[in-house]
């Protein structure tokens, strides 16, 4: 996997993902609405539509406060909040386009090939070059993609009070290790590895291997792209070791049948030992009633690779603009208010978990783990679909997300792969 250069010490980004540049929150404006200068208000009135990501924590309700500044500062517009209407935002973002009713800013996903004809090209925007993972993001070169912060993705989230009742000490550096607390949390009464249907079945795996991947095959997109290897090939060790713990009782095998949102409801009711999920979740955790210890630690690596590995991080809260937007002035400069505005982008770090250097927040005694997570990683590494020049086809994502959902129907691990790999090289 190709790392993420240039990041900084902090929280951080995409699926397949990435890092953070460093920022002084105060320089960020680039004499935009942040600092009251710039062409804020040089379009009078109009309706702004921003296609966003529903969540948990990034609730209609909250999508809504975010903006009301933006508004207030100018003169009759109206941001309207859009939900996706389709399977996400991906799917929501193709039928308006198909039917000629795009949004004006979409949030949540990251320019590739297809999608950066419909996009505004925000290279010479002055503000940017200061926003988190924008090179590492940019296509040919080229700015489509601006966030907030950035996401770390290869977390794992422990009950402390489960492990102290296993007996177990510390948190696992290798996955070997991490297969025996698996069995000792079991003993002691507790699933020992939470998932869910939804998305989370194949994320919570590619996070999982996304450290030991990146040390075993460092140019992974770039040898995928070629031919040299595969995804099958390369995630069948991975694939094998997740059907042992679905046989061993490790993870639940009616997991599919649980939403995400009801997982992590799940997780900080304390019926788990372990949960693997980005960053986002220490948000969700901070607002929980439990009478427990939440802790987070480095997803464990193959034997004999360096520990902590790479970690896999992601573009936190990306915003594009649309090309074919009818308001490109008033919606450039509401991107340029959610990415530098020093209100806004603490505001989105905290709701979401998100991190980015030079902004300083409260932290939470779990945010404080993830920080020293991010900290002690050597680099940041793209997981999934990858981000910038560096891809899988688009819709990797689901199309791994099912397939590795086959194990729990009975699919071998070999089968899952080949699945995978004729889907990738149908959609190259």
């Amino acid at each position: 996997m190709r790392a993420v250069r240039g990041a900084g010490g902090t929280r951080g980004v995409r699926a397949v993902p990435l890092v953070l540049a460093a920022l002084a929150l105060t320089a960020c404006g680039g004499g935009g609405f942040s600092d009251g200068g710039g062409s804020a208000g040089s379009e009078k009135g109009g309706t702004v539509r921003m296609l966003v990501n529903i969540t948990p924590n990034l609730t209609q309700d909250y999508w809504e406060g975010l903006v009301k500044p933006f508004e207030a500062a100018h003169d009759g517009v109206d941001v309207k909040i859009e939900a996706p209407s389709g399977k996400g935002v991906a799917d929501t973002l193709q039928q308006q386009l198909a039917a000629g009713n795009a949004p004006d800013v979409v949030e949540t996903l990251m320019v590739d090939e297809a999608l950066a004809p419909q996009m505004l090209e925000l290279t010479d925007q002055p503000w940017v070059k200061d926003t988190p993972l924008v090179r590492e993001a940019s296509l040919d070169g080229k700015v489509y993609t601006v966030g907030v912060g950035e996401q770390a993705q290869s977390l794992v989230f422990y009950n402390k009070d489960a492990f102290a009742e296993a007996g177990i000490d510390q948190p696992p550096t290798t996955l070997d290790e991490l297969t025996a607390a698996m069995g000792k949390l079991k003993k002691a009464g507790y699933l020992p590895l939470l998932t869910s249907g939804e998305f989370a079945t194949g994320l919570q795996l590619l996070q999982l291997a996304n450290p030991s991947l990146a040390q075993s095959h460092p140019t992974w997109y770039e040898d995928v792209e070629s031919g040299k290897s595969t995804v099958g090939a390369t995630m069948l060790p991975y694939l094998e070791r997740y059907q042992s713990w679905l046989k061993s009782g490790y993870v639940d095998k009616n997991a599919l049948g649980l939403k995400y949102a009801d997982a992590e409801a799940k997780f900080l009711s304390g019926k788990a030992g372990m949960y693997v999920m980005g960053s986002w979740f220490t948000a969700s955790e901070a607002k929980a009633e439990k009478d427990f210890e939440v802790g987070a630690f480095a997803a464990p690596v193959d034997k004999g690779q360096d520990h902590p590995g790479p970690q896999g991080a992601t573009m936190a809260a990306p915003y594009m603009v649309l090309k074919a937007t009818e308001h490109r002035d008033l919606a450039t400069e509401l991107v340029e208010y959610l990415v530098t505005d020093p209100a806004a982008v603490k505001s989105q770090l905290q709701q979401d978990g998100n991190f980015r250097k030079g902004v300083e927040r409260k932290f939470t005694p779990l945010e404080k783990d993830v920080q020293a997570v991010l900290d002690s990683a050597p680099q940041r590494v793209a997981q999934g679909e990858g981000y910038g020049d560096t891809t899988l086809p688009r819709g990797f994502n689901a199309a791994w997300n099912t397939e590795v959902q086959g194990l729990y129907v009975g699919r071998s691990p070999e089968q899952v792969a080949d699945a995978v790999d004729r889907w990738v090289r149908d959609h190259s």
